[in-house]
């Protein structure tokens, strides 16, 4: 990954989630961007322009009246100069102000005045971003073109718990990093499929399999990102559709799921297999619920569910085949005779269980083909996600090219 020499104006709100920004100028810093750091005075509550001038190498801006700067139009020129105008946080009074088009201080007045690409990673109380208002707002930017990154949901400071947390650095360094791609899935049509299925017992009991469909959602994201027309076919999970997919489809079971995506895959260039699909179904399913009696066991008699990945390799004409296997121990060993058995093309593989895998914000990928492996170390989902698809569009080029 690389930004050298590309400008990307930071520009950072009012709010406790400031503290990141600073991490962020270095990360992106570290790639080889050039930041300028233009702070709102909410913002100057939380972090000095002092900080931010130390880490970014570059004079920090706060007022539209700066006498010696707007001497020159320096806001024009701060315009003009951004590549990039990516505002973390976003606080909900600053995605108010740029809503309806206000100019009362230097960052947005610089949103005005340039062309450049703007981005928000929002950053506020759950209830907040909840709020009517607060949604209505984005969703008048959102339909200027304005691209958005997040919001996450997790603790907040305020000691809440819900969707409002700022992205961390380094998912907003990987959003940055693609939003300078060379469109590596331009022109392409990708279906991802997420999460997990679900198998009904009775009208109230299931079985499934562990995921929340994370690394999926953001493997979706990420195809959109590099170009591609992606539909998603997710499993029960109650996450937001990334923004940018063409197309979700949501299902219950592994039936539901397997009809989905070979539908989805006739007209495909790429399927990407991350959904935690159940091997086994109840044979049977009951008309009602089933009681309990003391002491006796229940037995179920469970049937094998199709194979999606072997469905799709089966086809006279098929689209490139990115399997997932997550697995408890000898992990390259069952990763690659899946990916021999099934005719893959790819095949993702990482260790779950003990912590690892499962409901964390963070994962590792191994990923095999039939002529070299490439490890993917530890890292956010979201550029995890971007480092998959990237290796995808490279293995897809040299065997379909």
């Amino acid at each position: 990954m690389s930004l050298a020499q590309r400008r990307i104006l930071l520009g950072v709100s009012g709010g406790i989630a400031a503290y990141k920004s600073c991490e962020l100028v270095r990360r992106l810093r570290d790639l080889g961007a050039e930041v300028r750091v233009v702070m709102t005075e909410g913002a100057t509550h939380f972090v000095s322009a002092t900080t931010f001038q130390a880490l970014s190498g570059q004079p920090v801006r706060v007022s539209l009246w700066d006498a010696e700067a707007e001497a020159a139009m320096g806001h024009i020129e701060l315009a003009r100069w951004a590549e990039r105008i990516l505002i973390a946080p976003a606080s909900a009074d600053l995605v108010a102000r740029l809503a309806h088009g206000m100019a009362d201080d230097l960052l947005t007045t610089v949103c005005l005045a340039s062309a450049a690409p703007v981005y928000l990673a929002p950053a506020m109380n759950q209830q907040m971003w909840a709020h009517p208002a607060v949604q209505a707002n984005i969703e008048t930017l959102r339909q200027r073109g304005v691209r958005l990154l997040g919001p996450a949901s997790g603790d907040q400071a305020c000691g809440d718990i819900g969707s409002g947390r700022m992205l961390e650095p380094m998912e907003l360094r990987a959003a940055m990093v693609a939003s300078f791609g060379d469109a590596a899935l331009r022109g392409l049509k990708v279906v991802v499929s997420a999460g997990p299925t679900y198998e009904d017992i009775d009208p109230v009991r299931f079985i499934g399999n562990r995921s929340s469909g994370q690394m999926g959602f953001a493997i979706a994201e990420a195809a959109v990102q590099a170009g591609a027309d992606v539909t998603l076919v997710a499993g029960p999970v109650s996450l937001p559709t990334p923004q940018g997919v063409t197309r979700r489809i949501d299902v219950r079971s592994a039936a539901q799921m397997r009809d989905a995506v070979v539908a989805a895959s006739a007209q495909a260039d790429i399927y990407i297999g991350a959904a935690a699909v159940g091997d086994y179904r109840p044979a049977s399913v009951a008309n009602q619920k089933i009681k309990k009696h003391d002491g006796a066991a229940l037995v179920l008699h469970l049937a094998e569910n199709p194979d999606i990945l072997a469905s799709l390799a089966a086809q006279t004409v098929r689209p490139f085949l990115v399997g997932f296997a997550a697995e408890t121990h000898d992990v390259e060993q069952y990763a690659r005779d899946k990916l021999q058995r099934k005719g893959l093309d790819m095949i993702a593989a990482n260790q779950v269980g003990g912590g690892l895998g499962f409901e964390a914000a963070d994962n590792a990928l191994t990923l095999y083909w039939p002529e070299g492996v490439a490890e993917l170390g530890r890292t956010s989902k979201t550029e995890l996600a971007h480092q998959l698809v990237a290796k995808v569009a490279e293995r897809y080029r040299a065997v379909r090219a």
